[in-house]
């Protein structure tokens, strides 16, 4: 009796701890989902934001804002272009983590340029801006550099496959027109006596032919015909 109830207790103690687990689980889950949606909503905000600003804002603010939209929208292109390339093509870790440096310095630009928008003094800002403008030149250059090349790679890698499938597709052509070593498609061989560089034999009398007789056919199950999706059903048999 005490050890059954030990062991109802034991299992009470076990199913306890998996519906705790999977909660957390499933709260960490709804929780990274929660914070994944506003993090895109306030990233959608801040772009519709700058490419008002970028518009119709004159002056240093609107270059201001015009820097960090050229800057964002070209690092999240190349983090885009390379996870999705990654699963497919492992030898793009190492440009991954060369943007991931890179990234480093977008997010310190991004930065300086937010603190600058809200800087009173327009005329000190006017004086940096050549210099705001040439380090957002370099990373952005940087960024469309390692996205272009990850797409080339790609594109390199589709045309090798289907200029070696086009390969392939030629010489099983031309092994189905090679008559010389094939028959027709009934799948029949020509025979010696047609076969070029052979004379044909002279002609024996009827009267010496070895009648023709039809090989046996191995004893077992009968085979079913294979059947495509594309052939049309036999017709059936007229019945008298």
């Amino acid at each position: 009796m005490e050890a059954a109830i030990l062991i109802m207790a034991l299992l009470f103690v076990a199913f306890v701890a998996l519906g705790v687990y999977v909660t957390v689980k499933v709260v960490g889950a709804a929780k990274r989902g929660v914070e994944h949606t506003v993090t895109q909503a306030r990233r959608t905000v801040e772009d519709t934001t700058l490419r008002a600003r970028s518009v119709g804002q004159p002056g240093v603010a609107g270059q201001l804002a015009q820097l960090r939209l050229s800057l964002r929208t070209s690092m999240r292109a190349t983090q885009e272009a390379l996870q999705a390339r990654l699963a497919e093509d492992a030898s793009l870790r190492e440009s991954l983590a060369l943007f991931e440096r890179l990234s480093g310095h977008g997010h310190e630009l991004d930065d300086e340029l937010r603190r600058l928008e809200r800087e009173p003094d327009k005329r000190k800002i006017a004086d940096r801006m050549p210099e705001l403008r040439e380090r957002t030149e370099r990373i952005t250059h940087s960024a469309d550099s390692l996205r272009w090349a990850a797409r080339d790679r790609a594109r390199q890698f589709a045309d090798d496959d289907l200029s070696s499938l086009s390969q392939q597709i030629e010489m099983e052509s031309g092994a189905l027109r090679d008559w010389s070593v094939k028959g027709p498609t009934t799948g029949e061989r020509p025979s010696r006596d047609d076969a070029p560089g052979h004379p044909a034999p002279h002609t024996q009398a009827p009267q010496a032919q070895a009648p023709y007789v039809q090989a046996p056919q191995a004893i077992g199950p009968k085979q079913q015909p294979v059947t495509y999706p594309w052939q049309k059903a036999p017709r059936p048999e007229a019945t008298s």
